[in-house]
Order: C-alpha cells, then structure tokens, then sequence
C-alpha cells in the first residue's frame, strides 16, 4: 500500500460526469500539481486541471480527503470531470506521467479493509451493492453493508469467549477450588450458540437466492408448450417455438424481476427416451437443472391420453399446469387448465409465481449471512460445536474445538484470513471500487 493508486471510478464511455480517484501518500502532492493548490478538506472546488506540459485538460470539481477520514482510510482525492471519453483519458494519462499505478479491481476497497474501514462481510456488501439488480438485492446489501453480519458474528464470538474462559478454567486449575461441574456450565451457552448458528446457516440459503436468483424451471414432454410460456413471460421470442418435437435441446435462461426480487426461468429440453446424443444430453441436463431450482413448473399436453401420470421427479410443492386448453377440453384430471393464450391464466401465473416467490425468499428480517463463503464457514463452525457439546467431559478437548469454532467464525469479517480468499474477494469488484 505503498503505492499511489488511481483509476475511473464511473463506467467508460459518454456521461455529463466522469469520477477519477486518487488514493495513498502522493494523492495530496498530485492534486498539487494537477489543479494548483489543494481545496479545504470534503469542500467541493472548481479548478482547471493541467498536465505536466501545463496543458489544460479540463474544469472540473476536486475533492481533497485527507485521511483516514476517507473511504481508504488513507490520503485520497477525487476529480469530478466532463464525462467525454478524451476528457476522462487525458486526466488518466497525466496521472501516469505522474507516477502513479492505475488501481487493481477492488483495490480501494482492500485498502479500506486494510485500513480497519471495514471488515471483510461489509466489503462484500459493498460488491453486492454495486451488482443489485433488484430492490431486494439493493437492501440486503445495505443490510450487510451496515454490518448486519459483522453484528452478529461479533455476538456469536463473544458467546465462544464466555464458555471458553469456563472450559480452560476446569484444564487451567483442576486442584483448585473450582466447581466440579465448571465445564459442564458452558454447554447451556454453547447448546444456544449452536441453534443460532444453525438458523443462520438455514436463512443463507434464502440470501443466497436473493443474490444469485429464484431459479424457476420449465418441465415438461416434448411440445407440452414450454418454450410458448417461456416466451409469454419473458414477454419477448428467447426460444424457438415450432411444431416439431425436441427443438430445445439447451437451457435457456431468462432473468425476470418478481415480488422484487430476481428470478431466473429455465425452459429445458423435453423429457423423453431418445437415440439422438445431442437430444439426449439436453434432456439430461434438463433434469439436472430441474433437480437444482427452487420451483419446478411441469407442463403436461392436457389433451394427452397419457397425461393422468404424476411427472417422474415431480415434488409436492411443485406447479402442474394441464396446457393448450384452448385446443379443447383437457382429458387430463392432474393439474391446472392452462393456456398461455389465455390473458387471465397468464397473469394468474404471474401472480402465483410472484406469491411463492416472495412467501420463499422473504421473511421477517433478512439473512446475516449470504455467500456460500458464510454458509461453509457457519457449517465449519457448527460442527465444531457439536464435538465440543459431545466432550465436555474432557474440558482440554472441547476448549479446543471452541476455539476452532471461533477461528471459523472469524474468517467471516477477516479478522483470521487466508490472503487467497481476500484476493478471491476483491478480485470480483469492478476498477475503481
């Protein structure tokens, strides 16, 4: 962190305002050089930028951030410029010239955590907040940005120290006088430990689909009108729809927005025995896409005499539609009458799958924990608990597995971390972030 860093910090390309970012020990002497005289520290200031050459390279509003009141923590500066792609590119090769490196992806958030400005699990809400898509996204960031996590972890820690100091208490002084039953006294605190955990572990599940997508997929025999729904939905033609059996041998997928949050809708390859090896490969990797999504929607041609039969893999929870209703009466009894032609039974589908979507990834607060990084690291820790639970008996062994409890806990905010997971973690934001 020795380096002075810079980078855009607004997208490429034509804009009203480009914001370029300066950050570490040289931020303050550049600003010098570029716009004359530093500006009082956070007061927005109009001042002509020039290069070395003293050719002028725009008018623009600088802000000088002395630190560590700065998003780094460190010396930073930013320069509000005309958003025109000369403008933007002429600053930046002047602040080369200048002897400053152009910044890594996530690095003046790294150096925020570097700096204490932030802990790991905020960091991550920073790289959500900036990937939200929806309303649910954008708050379940905000959530984690504020340290929703970070909050619970630090409660979760401070539990782990309470029955750690009793379990060493009953290794450190077996001869003195402590109780007898000194060790067993941290299984209460442990035991409740242990099913917060666990229901944290259950609720990532739901901020996970938050984040990544309710995935929704579309079952069904060849020509049962998957494709057609597909299309309707998506209000656009993502899948070739034709007479012939077996067109969709791929998935196709579909971002949608429903109940606010986002879906992913999957029309797959009929399921059907078939000799054709590319129909086939689509077919099984229909039924793996359908084992892995949320919600399964089956379509059966309701005018089918074989349509009475339960779909094979079909679940409880999941939607059986009987489709092409308005060809005629449907033979099937499985399911509900559908056609997509139908504008009532399109927005009742809308609606249902809007209220199952909200009923699954909604709740009374919103999930601490929201990346597979969180689950594996509560898992981890889970099953430390449980060990230790099993040998209080043997205080020196279940203080052990305590403590290896709260490494994993720790790793979550990055108190305890391999430099690997930050470079995986910072790697994902964008330049300039």
């Amino acid at each position: 962190m020795k380096d002075t860093i810079y980078a855009a910090a607004t997208a490429p390309g034509r804009a009203a305002v480009a914001v370029v970012r300066i950050s570490g020990p040289q931020a303050g002497p550049t600003l010098k050089k570029v716009a004359g005289r530093l500006p009082a520290p956070r007061m927005a200031s109009l001042r002509r930028l020039a290069g070395q050459d003293g050719g002028i390279l725009d008018e623009a509003l600088v802000l000088w951030l002395p630190g560590p009141a700065s998003y780094t923590g460190e010396d930073s500066a930013e320069l509000h410029l005309h958003g025109g792609p000369a403008v933007v590119e002429g600053v930046l090769d002047a602040l080369a010239g200048m002897g400053l490196r152009l910044a890594e992806a996530g690095e003046f958030t790294r150096r925020a955590f570097e700096h204490g400005k932030l802990d790991l699990a905020q960091a991550e809400g920073v790289g959500d907040l900036i990937e939200a898509e929806t309303q649910a996204q954008r708050r379940q960031a905000l959530d984690q940005l504020g340290g929703r996590l970070s909050g619970a972890q630090a409660r979760w820690r401070e539990s782990l120290v309470e029955a750690l100091a009793v379990l060493e208490a009953a290794v450190d002084f077996p001869d003195e006088e402590v109780p007898a039953d000194v060790a067993a006294r941290a299984a209460p605190v442990l035991q409740a430990l242990l099913s917060e955990l666990k229901a944290a572990t259950e609720a990532a599940e739901r901020g996970a689909r938050v984040r990544e997508g309710y995935r929704i997929a579309l079952m069904g025999q060849p020509n049962a009108g998957k494709s057609t729904l597909l299309n309707a939905l998506a209000r656009r033609e993502a899948a070739i729809v034709t007479a012939t059996a077996g067109t969709t041998r791929d998935i196709i997928e579909v971002p949608m927005v429903l109940a606010g949050y986002k879906v992913i809708l999957a029309d797959t390859a009929g399921l059907r025995e078939t000799e054709d090896e590319i129909e086939a490969e689509g077919v099984r990797r229909a039924r793996t896409w359908g084992q892995g999504a949320d919600l399964r929607i089956w379509l059966l041609d309701g005018r089918a005499d074989d349509s009475d039969q339960v779909p094979a893999g079909a679940e409880p929870n999941d939607l059986i539609l009987a489709t092409k209703r308005d060809l005629g009466e449907p033979v099937t009894r499985l399911g509900t009458p559908f056609t997509v032609r139908s504008p009532n039974d399109l927005a009742w589908l809308e609606a249902a799958l809007a209220e199952r979507v909200a009923s699954d990834l909604g709740g009374a607060e919103p999930p601490a924990a929201t990346r597979l990084r969180h689950r594996e690291l509560l898992a981890e820790a889970t099953a430390r608990l449980e060990r230790a639970l099993a040998e209080t008996d043997h205080p020196e062994l279940a203080a052990e597995d305590v403590r290896l409890a709260s490494r994993a806990l720790d790793r979550i905010t990055g108190r305890i971390g391999a430099e690997d997971v930050l470079d995986r973690v910072f790697s994902s934001f964008c330049i300039g972030k």
